[in-house]
């Protein structure tokens, strides 16, 4: 049942760590080699996030520029962005389709070796909302289990394709092994939830501040452009969480933001956060672990 509602005019009043009004959280989403591929006997290679607004490859061909353009996320851009933020000491958060870190133990080891925590991007990078149940039940499943074969450790939350379907909130209450997910782009602050009677946690994502708007019909174009919308964004939500606890999504892929061309961005936004005080920059899972103290079901959903 659809909420409208929410926290409305009673937002929560708990602070962050460190009395902190803002919450960042950077998201790495690693999904280079589990997109649509004919190789993968999808009958069709991917269309999304790549350099073009419209394939040139008929439907049903491969489509060898767009496997590129994704294999150069894999071989160049992921490393420039883990690169940055090992010098600056910052925390990341992968969402990770478990497919693709099989496909790159190099990638699979250098998370491995960091203290980075990891959502579930599927099993592939594929929409959710097209399998049936079982299947969805299985893809819930085979990205747990080989996220966890892959980093040594398992995912602590769930992010679909874009969309969930009508069923995954359930399956992964079903499955267990999820505390929570990032299905919604509904609010500003996590929220609990009812999944058939048991209080389930929501991390809201954004698309609004994630490197995307960089291709096809973003509007966004250079490096200043995209440093802009962070820093607008960061400016009221900053000034918001002097009140009310705020928390900002930046969503990143190598295969966009890893391009050299465009980092810069990511690298102006730092540095003006860096010049503020009441910021907290944190892992999803920390996130998730200081709501569920701070803000228990039991106190929110009674």
């Amino acid at each position: 049942m659809r909420d409208f509602i929410g926290y409305a005019d009673h937002p929560p009043t708990t602070r962050w760590p460190g009395n902190a009004g803002l919450a960042i959280n950077f998201v790495l989403n690693y999904e280079e080699g589990s997109e649509y591929s004919i190789e993968a006997g999808d009958g069709h290679s991917e269309t999304a996030l790549i350099e073009i607004n419209a394939p040139r490859v008929p439907r049903g061909g491969r489509d060898l520029a767009a496997e590129s353009m994704y294999e150069y996320g894999a071989r160049v851009g992921v490393w420039r962005v883990l690169r940055l933020f090992k010098a600056r000491g910052l925390p990341l958060t992968i969402f990770a389709a478990a497919q693709a870190l099989e496909r790159n133990p190099k990638v699979a080891a250098a998370i491995a070796s960091s203290d980075w925590d990891l959502v579930a991007h599927g099993y592939r990078w594929i929409e959710h909302y097209l399998l049936d149940e079982a299947t969805e039940r299985e893809h819930i499943a085979l990205a747990h289990q080989s996220i966890t074969r892959s980093i040594g450790r398992p995912p602590a939350g769930w992010y679909c394709r874009y969309s969930p379907s009508a069923h995954t909130r359930r399956l992964l209450v079903e499955h267990g092994g999820y505390s929570y997910d990032s299905d919604a782009y509904n609010d500003e602050v996590p929220y609990w939830t009812d999944v058939a009677g048991k209080a389930h946690l929501v991390i809201p994502y954004s698309l609004v501040t994630n490197d995307a708007k960089l291709l096809g019909s973003g509007g966004l174009e250079t490096a200043d452009d995209y440093a802009q919308v962070l820093i607008d964004s960061f400016e009221v939500l900053w000034a918001e969480g002097q009140t009310t606890p705020r928390m900002m999504n930046v969503g990143l892929h190598p295969r966009v933001v890893g391009h050299p061309g465009r980092i810069g961005g990511l690298v102006k936004f730092l540095d003006h956060v860096a010049t503020r005080n009441g910021v907290w920059i944190a892992r999803r899972a920390d996130i998730a672990q200081h709501w569920m103290q701070t803000m228990p079901a039991a106190m929110v959903m009674a």
